[in-house]
Formats: C-alpha cells, structure tokens, sequence
C-alpha cells in the first residue's frame, strides 16, 4: 500500500501509532509531505526514524525550508566551528535537540520540493493554478510556492489535472471546523479512487487538535489516531 500524510510536527510516538494501526510493512510507502518538525516535542527523533526508513520519501514544508535555510546562515561565517553550528541547529529544534547529528542535515538538504507520480503529485502547500484553472508546469514553479502558498487550500481552487494533488500546510479545521482530511473529488465523481479526486488536504493539525492522519492512495481512505484516544 502506499500511504501519504503531512505536517507530522514532531509528534514521533503518535505517528508510530499510525504506522500500527494501518499494519505498515516493509512491503508499503510513505510519502511525508513537509513539515515534520517544530511545534511537537520529537522532532530530532522523527527525523532520525523517516531518514532510517527505506520506505519513506519526505519533502520540504516551510518548517524544514526555514530550518536549512537557518543552517545555510550559520555556515556563512567566515570561521566556521561546527560544533557551534550543531548546537545552534540543535537549539532551534529544542526538546529532543540532542539526537540531532550531521547525518541528519545532510539528509534533510537532499530532499526534493514535491513528489510526482503516475496518479498523483504531493506537495507541501500548493500549486500555482492559472487563470482558466490549469495548474502550471512544476518546473516552473518556485520553492517558496511549493511551501508557503496559502490559496490552493481555498475549495473554489480545484485545479483541472489529470493528477490529483495532495497537500497540507494549513489545518483543515479553518476550513471546516473538523480535524479530518478534506477529499475533493471531480465533478460527477465518487472518490472512491484517486484517479476521481481533484485534491486531498490532509493537514490535520495535530499541534491543535491532537489527531495525525494519512491517506491510503489504494483503498482511497483515511486513517487517524488521537492522542486522548
């Protein structure tokens, strides 16, 4: 199966849970779409644990954007103590800082701005949509679109694509004052398979609402867990 969530904040244990309740295997994927760290208090470990996993693609959001971007400034000294440098990465992280390594920045510069496949792009928080509703070549589209859009969530952006879109960034509840995953499927569509959904916004908001969620691309459902359950 393959399975993509977003905006996992650092909440390492409750997306372990998530990982169970779905009975994720080696056989399965996982695509994380951004914003893995800050605001939870394990950020450094999830790190660790989705650069560890061969199943695991991940994205930049904005979080991880404005950390390596950080990183990038620290290294402009002109006399560079990295052991400096890894303890202010490590402040700006906080909590569980200490597991952050090297390997771990080295891991998250490498990371690409957006996933394609044959049924489906992942992002972290949007596409540009033109003027009469096409969404416009990725390769034209700037880093700081891909993480800091805030106007393809809006649900009179659809965009017209073969492709569905997946994206997080903002929660869902600012939308409809629920904590779940929003699916737009086409007009005149079920969204019983991703090849008739638009776009899946799968931000849950976890820092606020406690409850992590992903989408499985196969079954077309959604799968959650919640910190007081």
């Amino acid at each position: 199966m393959t399975y993509i969530i977003s905006d996992i904040h650092g909440e390492y244990e409750l997306f372990m849970r998530l990982l169970d309740k779905i009975k994720f295997s080696s056989g399965d994927k996982i695509h994380v779409l951004g914003d893995m760290i800050d605001k939870g208090t394990q950020s450094a470990r999830l790190l660790n644990c989705l650069r560890n996993m061969p199943q695991a693609t991940c994205i930049y959001g904005n979080h991880e954007y404005d950390f390596i971007k950080y990183y990038h400034a620290q290294m402009k000294s002109e006399r560079v103590n990295f052991d400096e440098v890894l303890q202010k990465l490590r402040n700006y992280l906080g909590f569980d800082c200490n597991l952050l390594e090297w390997e771990t920045m080295d891991w998250l510069e490498t990371l690409p701005f957006y996933i394609e496949e044959d049924l489906f792009i992942g992002v972290h928080s949007g596409l540009p949509v033109s003027a009469d509703g096409k969404l416009l070549p990725l390769e034209k589209t700037t880093c700081e679109q891909l993480v800091y859009d805030r106007n393809f969530k809006d649900n009179r952006n659809i965009a017209d694509s073969e492709k569905c879109v997946l994206f997080g960034h903002t929660p869902a509840r600012y939308l409809t004052n629920r904590d779940e995953i929003i699916i737009y499927p086409k007009r005149g569509r079920r969204a019983d398979n991703i090849r008739n959904i638009q776009k899946i916004h799968l931000d849950t908001g976890v820092y606020l609402s406690g409850v992590l969620g992903c989408f499985c691309v196969e079954e077309c459902n959604c799968y959650y867990v919640c910190k007081n359950i």
